[in-house]
């Protein structure tokens, strides 16, 4: 696939490169080939170009799954710039490199800047995509983790509430993302009575 990439006059279709490996548990294999092709991509297509910003944003994921947080951060931010400067700030793939970053900083314990970003992207999100996508109940997922992150703890679970409800009537109660959060909302209930 790797030489494949430079003789395509057009892009292939973005890809989450290593993501199967990931889910196996295979961080570093899949750290390994999304460097691979990611930078295999950028040179022949562009590093301004919408899906190498979605491949790197993916490695991205994958050094904060693996804890390389530092690196993901950095990706994250470059990632952000980008998409505003291309996209513009109401696109939804600029909504989601927001929700990424914050997802970073929110593991690197910087709360603060999280809530920040979290507190502006749900409500954008909103407005650009409506409060009945799952991406905005993703946003707000995404605030209520860093308020909880921040010791805002009422906060956090009132949020999670709404955010199990929205899924459950959006996606339905089957759905693994409303699983999930029901599951994320009982421990956060339980270590609160403790």
């Amino acid at each position: 696939m790797l030489q494949r990439l430079s003789s395509l006059s057009t892009p292939p279709p973005p890809v989450r490169p290593g993501s199967t490996r990931q889910a196996a548990g295979r961080t570093a294999e899949a750290i390994t080939i999304s460097e691979r092709i990611t930078t295999k991509f950028e040179r022949a297509f562009s590093s301004q170009h919408p899906d190498a910003l979605t491949f790197w944003q993916s490695l991205a994921a994958s050094y904060r799954q693996a804890d390389r947080i530092d690196e993901a951060i950095t990706i994250d931010q470059r990632v952000t710039r980008e998409r505003e400067r291309i996209l513009g700030p109401a696109h939804p793939d600029t909504l989601f490199a927001w929700q990424s970053l914050a997802a970073s900083y929110r593991q690197a314990d910087r709360v603060d800047e999280a809530i920040t970003i979290g507190e502006r992207v749900p409500n954008d999100s909103e407005r650009i995509l409506s409060s009945e996508h799952p991406d905005t109940l993703t946003a707000w997922h995404g605030l209520a983790s860093s308020y909880w992150r921040a010791r805002r703890t009422r906060e956090a679970i009132t949020l999670l509430q709404q955010v199990v409800t929205g899924r459950r009537r959006i996606l339905t109660p089957e759905h693994r993302d409303t699983a999930a959060a029901e599951e994320e909302l009982r421990r956060w209930s339980s270590e609160s009575q403790n």
